[in-house]
C-alpha cells in the first residue's frame, strides 16, 4: 500500500477515528527502538556493577611464572 493510498483511507475516516489512528501511530513510533546510523540493532547501555562477582584476579598474579624460572636466574 502506498503512502497516497493510506492518506486517502485515513482522510475518509470520521474525525474521532482519525484521532485514534494518530494516537496509535504516535504510540508505535514511541515504542520503536532508535536505529543506529550503521543500521544495526541499538546497543544496550552498560550497567555499572553488572559483572560484580564474575571477574576475579588470582592472589599470585604478581608471582613469577615457573616456566620462566631458568631465564630469571
Amino acid at each position: 500500500m502506498s503512502s497516497a493510498d493510506l492518506f486517502v483511507k485515513i482522510n475518509s475516516l470520521p474525525e474521532d477515528v482519525r484521532k485514534q489512528v494518530t494516537d496509535l501511530i504516535e504510540f508505535l513510533i514511541a515504542r520503536r527502538p532508535p536505529v543506529k546510523e550503521g543500521g544495526g540493532p541499538p546497543r544496550k547501555k552498560p550497567v555499572a556493577g553488572s559483572l560484580k562477582g564474575k571477574i576475579w584476579i588470582a592472589d599470585d598474579l604478581d608471582e613469577p611464572l615457573d616456566d620462566f624460572k631458568e631465564y630469571m636466574e
